[in-house]
């Protein structure tokens, strides 16, 4: 239950005092009209790609409400993907009192995590998510058919300017093909099988403007292995990305690339990676649908050409010729960010080892001759049928007969390493074969794995063993995330991988020629903001919000400070409890940032506001830690930046939270040089939610008052709120429905 429920309020002019009697300041009433009739409305303000495409997907919103980056609104997804983890889904689905999927075609479940799992209870799980999404009518791909992402891309599922979602990080892959994908967790999938919608805080964008052309040998991997080596400071974290370039740019950078790309933004620290609508991508679109009109028909299908259901012809020229389809950021849109990078000045690149933050020049780890013991070309980021040709490619080019499809001299791999292939899907691997692609890499001795994720979760075959080292075209090289904590993981393209496996170090596939007058890499930030780890500060506004009943217009409290960065979910809620289902709130608040600060329960006290430094929450992604914050009777959560999984639960579970960097600054300014965990401060802070705006008391009445505007807190979310959570939210919404 939400603090909000278990408490009632009474306003006075300072300051809510918990436990008394609560009164409506302002009730107000709001008439919502659909978004796409915004379109109408005079005086549009200017927004940017990301902006736009919510604009779309929002629901519920005022009229005339044009949404912004800060602004907290209610989504109906496109499309919203769960893989291995729907059972889990279901079961949450179910407990909320749920029985039927609001919108079946909504959905989409895929299996492709753990498919080399031949268990009776990892069968069992999987049998019961296909009976499950038979009886709900939902589109259901097998295990073995491919990975999600990969599936809700050649599948259609995810369409340029839509907005979908998967319970899974790389759902930023989707950017790749102009549809805004992005992450949500497991209550969100459950509360869109129920309702159609969730939430979602728009998040500050920024620009990654790339220039130049991509040299030959340069790949989108070694685009964004460079981009999280140079930008490494967080300069992107949680922030939503848009990939612009002129047209010379856009066109050397293929929509195989672009989702590589878009799919490690996640590993850059973004929430999503969005690449524009040109002609790249519906030239593709239109490839892709050829493909599926070459496939052998449907056995229930007697005559006439293959149509599918969303990849077709019609469907895309229907796109292509309707104007409202091709969006694209206004020209003064604005963006908290503004990156560049000239691609001419890359060369392929290599990250690790164990971090993507870490990446070098593959010409500078050649000269230190780095033994592997493993390859990998699988994964959702780079194993589609252009990076098995990519690979196959660098096999031919040492055999006698380059040009050949299967050359009968294609060089072995190197002894004692292990090369590990797994095609991004069946299709993908159709496409391979049909090359003979596919059977080059096994002729050179690879090892082939079904179509899902394996190794690069450490699942299944092939994982690093103690001391190893790997190489692999996956998007995650984390310690321990493939196999062994002591093993020791690069990342790299394709080409790189299989120059690698052939040669038994770290080598490149000699193909990249440097340009003739390099200069080092070209690159440049530029920040709207005071600090480049902060969100805009949200634009005045003459409009107020509309309050809900039940709902605080303003919420204040005394700043209890603990000043750290990257305090994750383990300090907050330590592990040891995580799975103990029987701990109360009244111990929970006991615990509460035991891991960071045991002297926390002592120090802060009920009502007060907890402000923390930058990447508050990140970590793993328990619910306990929003919920032991609730325990302690602390209303709101203020920092510099959240970990999204964080941010997320918060809400889910009615913690309010908000961002605001300026403080944090402030606080470290004024109390540097004392080494304290937890303090409190004497400082006072309000957020004013009806105007959008945070206000700031340093010290006692009379004492130095700042303010600034911040993200509007629709009604849509405030009654997730008041209802103590997306669950109530989600029970009181079916309910209604009942009724």
């Amino acid at each position: 239950m939400g603090l909000l429920q278990q408490f009632r309020l009474s306003y006075c002019p300072s300051r809510f005092i918990w436990g008394q009697q609560y009164t409506i300041l302002r009730p107000t009433t709001t008439t919502h009209i659909p978004s796409r009739f915004l379109a109408t409305v005079k005086s549009k303000p200017p927004q940017n790609l990301t902006e736009k495409i919510v604009q779309r997907y929002a629901t519920g919103l005022p009229l005339g409400k044009f949404v912004k980056s800060g602004d907290y609104v209610s989504i109906k997804p496109h499309h919203c993907m769960t893989h291995d983890n729907s059972w889990p889904v279901a079961t949450k689905f179910m407990s909320i009192g749920a029985s039927k999927v609001f919108d079946n075609k909504q959905v989409v479940m895929t299996l492709d995590h753990d498919v080399q799992n031949k268990s009776e209870a990892n069968l069992k799980k999987y049998e019961n998510i296909e009976k499950f999404a038979k009886m709900q009518g939902v589109d259901f791909h097998p295990a073995g058919r491919g990975i999600g992402h990969q599936i809700m891309v050649e599948e259609g599922y995810a369409w340029p300017g839509t907005l979908t979602v998967a319970s899974d990080s790389h759902s930023n892959m989707y950017g790749g093909v102009s549809c805004l994908g992005t992450p949500i967790v497991r209550t969100d999938a459950a509360s869109i099988w129920a309702t159609g919608q969730t939430w979602w805080q728009i998040p500050p964008v920024v620009k990654v403007e790339l220039k130049g052309i991509l040299p030959r040998g340069v790949t989108g991997k070694d685009v964004i292995v460079s981009l999280c080596g140079l930008f490494n400071n967080d300069e992107v974290l949680n922030h939503a990305i848009e990939f612009v370039g002129s047209k010379e740019t856009m066109s050397s950078i293929p929509v195989d690339d672009r989702l590589a790309i878009a799919n490690m933004t996640t590993e850059w620290g973004a929430l999503s990676g969005l690449f524009p609508i040109d002609s790249v991508l519906t030239n593709w679109l239109r490839q892709k649908a050829t493909e599926f009109s070459s496939r052998p028909p449907p056995a229930t299908q007697t005559s006439g050409p293959v149509l599918h259901q969303r990849m077709n012809h019609q469907r895309i020229e229907i796109f292509l010729h309707d104007p409202s389809s091709r969006i694209a950021a206004d020209a003064n849109a604005t963006y908290a960010k503004h990156l560049s990078l000239d691609l001419s000045t890359l060369s392929p690149y290599v990250a690790g080892p164990n971090s993507v933050k870490v990446a070098n020049p593959v010409a500078e780890l050649e000269k230190h001759a780095i033994k592997i013991n493993k390859a990998y070309l699988v994964s959702c980021t780079n194993s589609r049928a252009s990076d098995i040709a990519a690979a196959a490619d660098v096999f031919r080019a040492k055999s006698s007969n380059p040009s050949a499809p299967i050359p009968s001299d294609v060089p072995k791999i190197a002894d004692g390493v292990e090369f590990y292939i797994a095609p991004a899907s069946t299709l993908e691997q159709a496409i391979a074969e049909k090359r003979g692609d596919w059977q080059t890499l096994l002729r050179a001795g690879a090892k082939p794995l079904p179509a899902g994720c394996g190794p690069c979760i450490g699942l299944g075959t092939g994982l690093l063993e103690d001391g190893e080292v790997g190489i692999s075209a996956t998007n995650r090289n984390f310690k321990g995330r493939m196999g062994s904590r002591d093993a020791f993981a690069y990342l790299a393209s394709p080409e790189v991988v299989a120059a690698s496996a052939i040669s038994g170090i770290i080598s490149g596939p000699g193909k990249y020629t440097p340009p003739i007058s390099s200069t080092g890499i070209v690159r440049s930030i530029s920040s709207s903001s005071s600090s480049d780890s902060a969100a805009p500060v949200a634009a005045e506004s003459t409009s107020t919000t509309a309050i809900l009943p039940g709902f605080p217009e303003r919420i204040s409290g005394e700043i209890v400070f603990c000043d750290a960065d990257n305090i994750n979910t383990d300090g907050i809620y330590p592990g040891k409890y995580t799975y103990q289902d029987n701990i109360t709130p009244t111990v929970m608040a006991q615990v509460c940032m035991e891991n960071y600060d045991a002297d926390f329960p002592t120090i802060s006290k009920p009502g007060d506001i907890l402000v923390s430094g930058f990447n508050f929450g990140c970590g793993s992604s328990r619910e306990q830690a929003a919920t032991a914050i609730l325990a302690r009777q602390i209303p709101m959560v203020v920092a510099g930046s959240f970990g999204n999984i964080f941010s997320r639960n918060s809400v889910n579970n009615a913690l309010l939270t908000v961002e605001v960097p300026r403080l944090v600054e402030r606080l470290r300014e004024e109390f540097k040089g004392e080494k304290r965990a937890t303090r409190r401060t004497g400082w006072w802070f309000e957020w004013d939610v009806a105007r959008s705006r945070v206000t700031v008391r340093e010290g006692p009445e009379g004492a130095r008052e700042w303010s600034q505007g911040v993200g509007e807190l629709g009604s849509n979310v405030q009654e997730i709120i008041v209802r103590g959570g997306l669950e109530g939210w989600v029970k009181a919404k079916l309910g209604e429905e009942r009724k």
